[in-house]
């Protein structure tokens, strides 16, 4: 099977005119996915007064400006939106890009966006609680005319979702590393997950993990797709090369040495390295997360010599 190749694009530090360019070139590239990221603050964090536009609203938008490439969020944090509701809103952008809608889901992390904008930040294990309840019901929903849930943290009676989806059976995406709930979620309600920002030795022992828990679910383990998202730091040639290795440097600080293996720099030659460690590891689906201002000239490079070589 030939790699998917995506684009995950963080809707900060940019324009929207420049973030629809991006999403126009990959839906004209071969790309196979495109998504956003949920975050009200930039990421990694600075003073919290870098530009960053909401998620669920970007996506219809984007949605309607592309006609190939699959289009969602990796991933929208649980904690932010009534799931019934963006359940709702996701069949209404399936329906915007004509059955081309992915959803995912995550348990949230970042705590000061939390906070500050008015939600509560629980513990990790009643995030995960609430993960939990909000992928069954979205999961319910996504495939059934009727719901009804009635749990600690999320409540649906005998909610309908109509129109239905264009798509049939639309994936349901669960992204997180957590070996003990997460990876459990995923097996037992995703027909997707998503890992981030980590090598390829670490993304082959989290998807045998994912693979034992769909033995213990009673799933088919080729039934989840899987993506890892990768930053994207390649540079056109050596001199952007370097320049973009020191913004990912800049811009991590200390936070790089966990992420370092997930990361993609130097120009196309050393990419394609990188990326043929991940398909060696199993790999099938590789989303680049471009972060603003996009340095479109290394994608144009990426696109031209660096898709090739898996196709």
């Amino acid at each position: 099977m030939p790699l998917r190749i995506g684009l995950h694009t963080g809707p900060q530090d940019t324009s929207y005119q420049d973030l629809r360019k991006l999403w126009r070139i990959a839906d004209s590239s071969d790309f196979y996915w495109i998504s956003l990221w949920d975050h009200f603050y930039e990421s990694p964090t600075r003073d919290y007064k870098g530009d960053c536009f909401e998620a669920l609203t970007t996506l219809a938008a984007l949605a309607s400006e592309t006609t190939n490439v699959r289009v969602g969020c990796l991933v929208f944090a649980i904690g932010y939106r009534n799931p019934a509701l963006l359940a709702k809103a996701a069949v209404t952008i399936d329906h915007i890009s004509n059955g081309r809608m992915e959803l995912g889901i995550g348990g949230g992390w970042y705590e000061e966006e939390f906070r500050s904008y008015g939600f509560p930040f629980p513990p990790v294990k009643t995030r995960l609680d609430m993960l939990e309840e909000g992928a069954h019901i979205i999961h319910s929903m996504l495939n059934n005319e009727e719901t009804t849930f009635h749990g600690e943290h999320f409540s649906v009676e005998k909610a309908y979702l109509f129109p239905r989806p264009v798509q049939s059976n639309p994936r349901l995406w669960i992204g997180g590393l957590g070996e003990k709930r997460t990876l459990r979620i995923a097996a037992r309600y995703a027909g997707g997950w998503n890992a981030a920002y980590i090598g390829p030795e670490r993304y082959q022992a989290k998807s045998r993990v994912l693979d034992h828990w769909c033995e213990v679910e009673g799933t088919d383990p080729a039934a989840i797709q899987r993506s890892v998202n990768l930053g994207f730091y390649m540079g056109a040639d050596q001199a952007s090369a370097r320049r973009n290795r020191e913004e990912m440097e800049r811009s991590w600080g200390e936070e790089l040495a966990q992420r370092a293996g997930g990361m993609l720099t130097g120009t196309h030659k050393e990419v394609i390295e990188q990326i043929g460690a991940f398909v060696g590891a199993g790999a099938t689906d590789i989303n680049l997360s471009l972060r603003g201002p996009y340095d479109f000239g290394a994608l144009q490079s990426f696109i031209e010599d660096v898709m090739p070589a898996f196709r």
